[in-house]
């Protein structure tokens, strides 16, 4: 899996005020076509200054294959420098806290009196996943996760949207749309394997990978983010599924994220509230003498 894909799923594992009360799946219609450079235009145009610094709570339902998990989390954010996460579960204590920079991450386990302190490098190796500071503020801020403007993309409308596909060859777009996590049908999987397997196997591992961003037509902004790494058939989505008003910047307020591949499928739903951006906020983070490295 790619660095931007499991970091997506990162965010999942560690909301609604505020609401726009705009739904948002949009009423099918007819849209203009636009070509993929005019299009990345008026998404580049579309871009707000970064939020400096940003402070929130959040619902989260985490769905794994053999249980769901409803916990609320308070985020801390400053921009390019930090982002700070307390894990709250029912009973209001604190049981796990994390501090992620631009080089490392801490964290601490209150249930069983643990630390890790570590570089992306250690964390990944301890945890399975990479964190990643830029991709974790890119999406609390509703942005296009991992897109690259110097990129060529291509231009297609679907569902009431725009959407911007990496310029991957079609076959592997194809083969992508096959695996997303929307394609529930069982029995067409074999026939969609083999047609990997052929197609994988003359093809470089950088060119399987398809980036796509679903794109609303009047604002043009982000409303969906996927990533699909056709060499291990996953894909890693990002949805952007309400946001608030101009008083917040128009943040997102429900994010859901998922993550699939063969035979799982792990998916987090963040319901977003009390967005505060009159920082700086204070990112505490002390580990207690008791306290032993995770093993």
């Amino acid at each position: 899996m790619n660095a931007t894909a499991k970091a997506l799923l990162f965010l999942a594992l560690p909301a609604a005020a505020c609401k726009s009360g705009r739904p948002t799946a949009l009423i099918n219609r007819e849209l203009p076509a636009r070509s993929a450079e005019r299009l990345m235009e008026r998404v580049l145009a579309a871009r707000q200054p970064p939020v400096a610094h940003y402070s929130a709570k959040a619902s989260v339902e985490l769905t794994l294959p053999d249980q769901t998990r409803t916990f609320k989390v308070h985020l801390r954010s400053t921009q390019d420098s930090a982002a700070w996460v307390s894990v709250v579960p029912a009973l209001g204590i604190e049981v796990a806290r994390m501090l992620l920079t631009r080089d490392s991450l801490k964290v601490l386990d209150k249930l069983n009196d643990r630390y890790f302190v570590g570089d992306t490098g250690l964390a990944k190796a301890r945890f399975g996943l990479p964190p990643d500071l830029a991709l974790f503020q890119q999406a609390i801020n509703g942005e296009a996760i991992g897109l690259d403007p110097q990129e060529r993309f291509r231009s297609d409308r679907e569902d009431g949207y725009y959407v911007l596909t990496s310029r991957a060859k079609r076959r592997f777009v194809r083969a992508a749309e096959d695996i997303s996590p929307s394609d529930t049908l069982a029995r067409d999987r074999d026939m969609r394997e083999r047609r990997l397997e052929r197609t994988l196997r003359r093809a470089e591992e950088k060119e399987t990978v398809v980036q796509r961003y679903w794109i609303d037509p009047d604002s043009f902004r982000v409303a969906r983010v996927q990533i699909t790494d056709l060499v291990h058939d996953r894909t890693a989505e990002l949805r952007y599924e309400e946001r608030g008003g101009a008083d917040i910047r128009h943040l997102p307020t429900r994010i859901r994220i998922t993550l699939s591949e063969p035979g799982r499928v792990v998916s987090g739903a963040l319901e977003i509230s009390r967005i505060d951006l009159e920082g700086p906020f204070p990112m505490s983070f002390k580990i207690p003498e008791k306290y032993a490295p995770m093993p």
